[in-house]
């Protein structure tokens, strides 16, 4: 079968990769791609947000499934799009992909459906804000309300941080539409985790867990990001917290956008907090694979993903059993010096051969280019250097030693991904 998978990234070439290895596939196809990706499908110059000419490829090429990597063309109703024109496409619909297009609609259907969540106030108007925080106890957590690419939420503990944060949104428009409302929530206490589930709009089957690093510096210091590393498992989602998930959010979720007539198919992203009682509650729910936590989720996956796709899109989700491999996986982003503010492009990147050499790891390509028959930077996030191991101590040792072979001009990397997985080793 020909596959059309769409977008750029570490997530997106983690996918290639994945989709790849199915013998289902006769031809991939990715828009617009990378050069990473492009070892493994043959990139289309369309942009991600092009949908109706990405459609019209699908339909010139007889694409039998479309894989949608990032949020932005599901929010803009990709997927809708695509059905009408009869084509196959995983991805949840336009109504649906509103729980990470409007952080304000995530909120009404988790307070309407039970779902537990931070307390939260929404505001448009700069004053009401301020008035509303000095009243607070902090820290409080200040989101933009739509897509911010993981930088529209700061948590502020203090008065100046909350009073910075919400200017920034509401009148510097730092976020553009996407920062037309805020929210101010509670500040959840805990540990965060992810967990993706496949969705077929009634059933869902949860992936195995990963932790993201928001933060840019070590120990968690600095802005946030669009994410430093992740690894899998996560140990703190315990069977226990495990079973709260799916009872208490995924479960509710599911059924609840159901009754709302938007059935949720494709993945269901929670970022979770593991909360000091045990309790798991929702930080904020995304509409796609998760990037970076895909690239070490992935590569424990033993079963045919093209499979799963169609198992979802068909309703079949049930009957489909999905394997996972018991390694753990760790994956160190390598970031260019100043991101998540401005950065300098175009450093020549090398070591990437000796790196994908190393056993059992992948390179992912992010944010690079082809110039002058040369590897360099083009992104905050270059490179995602992932590596298996019989355990998460092993795998964070293999994932440093690849990625230490890298090097490019200005390279800023976490040096304690996987460190609070360690702590439950003890």
């Amino acid at each position: 079968m020909k596959i059309l998978l769409i977008g750029s990234g570490g997530r997106e070439h983690a996918l290639a990769w994945k989709i790849s290895q199915s013998p289902r596939v006769t031809k991939l196809y990715c828009a617009p791609g990378n050069p990473g990706i492009a070892e493994l499908a043959e990139c289309v110059s369309i942009a991600a947000d092009n949908i109706s000419a990405l459609k019209d490829f699908a339909l010139q090429n007889k694409i039998d499934l479309t894989v949608v990597g990032p949020e932005v063309p599901l929010t803009l109703g990709i997927v809708d799009e695509f059905e009408q024109a009869g084509l196959k496409i995983f991805g949840p619909s336009r109504a649906a992909a509103q729980l990470e297009g409007s952080k304000t609609f995530a909120k009404k259907i988790m307070k309407k459906y039970k779902i537990p969540t931070a307390a939260y106030e929404v505001f448009d108007d700069a004053q009401k804000a301020l008035e509303h925080v000095y009243m607070s106890r902090f820290p409080v957590v200040i989101k933009a309300d739509g897509l911010a690419a993981g930088k529209g939420v700061t948590v502020a503990i203090s008065l100046v941080e909350a009073k910075r944060a919400i200017n920034a949104a509401l009148k510097d428009k730092v976020f553009g539409e996407s920062g037309a409302k805020i929210i101010i929530e509670e500040f959840l206490a805990g540990e965060e985790a992810s967990l993706l589930a496949f969705c077929d709009g009634k059933n869902f089957v949860p992936m195995v867990s990963a932790q993201d690093h928001k933060a840019v510096y070590d120990e968690d210091k600095g802005p946030n990001t669009g994410g430093m590393g992740a690894y899998s498992p996560a140990p703190v989602v315990t069977e226990t917290v495990l079973r709260q998930v799916k009872e208490t959010i995924f479960r509710p979720m599911l059924d609840g956008l159901a009754k709302e007539g938007a059935p949720y198919k494709g993945v269901l992203y929670a970022g979770l907090m593991i909360t000091e009682s045990g309790e798991p509650k929702v930080v904020e729910f995304n509409c796609r694979f998760g990037d970076p936590e895909t690239q070490a989720v992935l590569p424990r996956l033993q079963t045919d993903i093209v499979d799963i796709f169609e198992a979802c899109l068909d309703g079949k989700l049930a009957a489909q059993n999905i394997e996972w491999s018991e390694a753990a996986a760790v994956c160190v982003v390598l970031a260019a010096d100043g991101y998540p503010g401005q950065y300098a492009k175009g450093q020549e990147i090398s070591g990437l051969a000796a790196a994908a050499a190393w056993p059992d790891t992948c390179v992912f390509q992010a944010g690079t280019a082809k110039q002058d028959g040369k590897l360099v930077t083009s992104g905050g996030r270059v490179l995602g250097v992932t590596a298996l191991g019989a355990d998460i101590k092993t795998a964070i040792k293999n994932a440093y030693k690849a990625a230490d072979l890298i090097s490019f001009s200005g390279l800023h990397k976490r040096k304690d991904i996987g460190k609070k997985a360690l702590a439950y080793l003890k």
